[in-house]
């Protein structure tokens, strides 16, 4: 005794693109036996005939009359190990959907809510970049400032070379030299940063301000053997 499978239906509609002017329709059934399929395709009816299970096969069969005509040598079919997929290319094109899929309500026929859009929906259906996608993060990352450039790969900064007092660190090295942050709002100089750092380096300090000038420096006052003998007075 044969059984029927469950269907699931959906469409689009479309009164130019034919290709956009469809009935999507899925036989659920799990392992079919492919030698014994039997799909006939016709203008107005759908006739499906098939063994399917394991280990032991059972019967499967329905008859579907379509409520619209479709194109059967413009329609597909696709077999996997969980279903078999048709899509219908309906014969007239028109913006409108077909009511129902059927003339007569079938018990085993239920609407496929995984592809289903409505009528007035379709426009927002097509195939859409993900928005997280970095586009290879050349122009920047979405909500950021201009320029902040992308953030381009954070290479090493040359060693730092110690600083005064802190000879036994040895240099500083790798830090990364943060290019793409320069130019911002508010951004970091980092090209001023690091002309401080090798003038600090080569004796000089910040804002080339030689040691020598500064107060910390000062020679203090003459030691004592130079200093002019006082002539003491006649007694």
């Amino acid at each position: 005794m044969s059984t029927h499978p469950d269907v699931l239906w959906a469409q689009r509609s479309s009164d130019v693109e034919e290709d956009k002017n469809v009935v999507f329709l899925t036989i659920k059934l799990a392992e079919i036996n492919e030698s014994t399929l039997k799909v006939d395709i016709q203008p107005k009816e759908i006739i499906f005939e098939a063994k399917a299970g394991r280990p032991e096969e059972h019967e499967y069969k329905f008859s579907l009359k379509l409520y619209g005509e479709i194109v059967p040598e413009k329609s597909s079919k696709h077999l996997t190990t969980r279903s078999l997929a048709l899509v219908l290319r309906k014969k007239e094109l028109t913006q409108e959907f077909w009511p129902r899929l059927t003339d007569v309500k079938q018990k085993f026929v239920r609407t496929d809510f995984d592809k289903w859009v409505d009528e007035d929906e379709q426009a927002g259906d097509e195939a859409k970049l993900d928005d997280e996608g970095m586009e290879g993060m050349g122009g920047g990352m979405p909500g950021m400032p201009p320029g902040m450039g992308g953030m381009p790969g954070m290479g090493g900064m040359p060693g730092m070379g110690g600083m005064p007092g802190m000879e036994g660190l040895g240099g500083l090295g790798g830090m990364g030299g943060m290019g793409g942050m320069g130019g911002g709002p508010g951004g970091m100089d980092f090209a001023k940063m690091m002309a401080d750092i090798q003038a600090n380096k080569q004796g000089s300090g910040p804002e080339g301000i030689d040691p020598a000038d500064s107060d910390s420096d000062d020679d203090g006052p003459p030691p004592l053997e130079d200093a002019e003998p006082v002539a003491s007075g006649s007694s």
